[in-house]
């Protein structure tokens, strides 16, 4: 499971959220998935001990007999409690242990579990806990950038500009920002904010732009993310397109406005566009 690259610098993500049920731990493991598609290294670190889910998502929570927590009381070595996922060896999942375990964790407790984390994968991915409490402050404290993930409503905007201003506090660069469960056609009704009112307000730049997809839900009660299977839903090609850019490609955002159309619409506008 381990990494054999001599000299790699791990990226230290952590993935957060203002409110809960915005979609962050399904990016979490679908983001996972899609960077070990991609031939890097990946470990996905499960920090939301109160409401674990990132092992269900990923279909393993079968297969889990220690936790972070057996490894920070030294009871057993990180790659015993590491589930390495079948169908995508360069993926391995640190469950999240007993929620008592907020008692008494540490800021200083999460930084090991990275650090031990960090000298064997490239990438580690932190599912933080949603709001700004301890459990936020515990992850905060192990991550070098983030991931924010918001959905385009009035109220989770708000509750992602007070994480935003924590993680900024706590020195955490690069923040980049994720739209979740956009709907086009809601957008050119100006039913819901604009991709561009988001990032006006957040002043973050825009990593990717997820479309509302059904099978999202299919996949998440299957356990199987959508960028594990060859689906081309419109999810999944969002989420393999931000890994993409975490590798540093240049893959361009989508424009809802242009995904919003329905087929007359679309025939309409290529005529308008093209000579004939």
């Amino acid at each position: 499971m381990l990494c054999h690259h001599l000299s790699f610098v791990t990226r230290i993500i952590l993935i957060c959220s203002g409110k809960g049920g915005v979609g962050k731990t399904t990016l979490t493991a679908n983001l996972g998935i899609a960077l070990a598609k991609q031939g890097v290294t990946t470990a996905v670190l499960d920090a939301d001990f109160g409401l674990r889910n990132l092992d269900l998502l990923l279909g393993l929570e079968n297969r889990i007999i220690y936790t972070a927590q057996e490894v920070l009381e030294e009871s057993c070595r990180l790659e015993q409690a590491l589930v390495k996922h079948k169908q995508e060896p360069n993926l391995a999942l640190l469950p999240a242990g007993n929620p008592r375990m907020l008692d008494w964790l540490k800021p200083d407790d999460m930084q090991r579990i990275v650090k031990m984390l960090s000298e064997e994968f490239e990438y580690v991915l932190i599912d933080c806990p949603a709001g700004v409490e301890d459990g936020f402050k515990n992850a905060v404290a192990a991550a070098k950038e983030a991931i924010v993930i918001t959905t385009p409503e009035v109220s989770a905007v708000r509750d992602a500009d007070r994480v935003i201003g924590l993680l900024n506090t706590h020195g955490v660069s690069p923040v980049q920002l994720v739209l979740n469960r956009v709907r086009p056609k809601m957008m050119a009704n100006q039913e819901m904010l604009a991709a561009d009112d988001v990032t006006d307000i957040l002043a973050l730049p825009l990593l990717g732009l997820i479309l509302e997809d059904e099978q999202v839900i299919v996949s998440t009660n299957r356990g199987e993310p959508l960028t594990l299977s060859a689906t081309n839903s419109p999810a999944s090609r969002a989420y393999s397109n931000i890994a993409r850019r975490l590798q540093g490609e240049d893959v361009p955002l989508i424009d809802p406005a242009k995904e919003g159309l329905g087929l007359r619409e679309k025939v309409w506008r290529l005529m308008q566009t093209k000579i004939f």
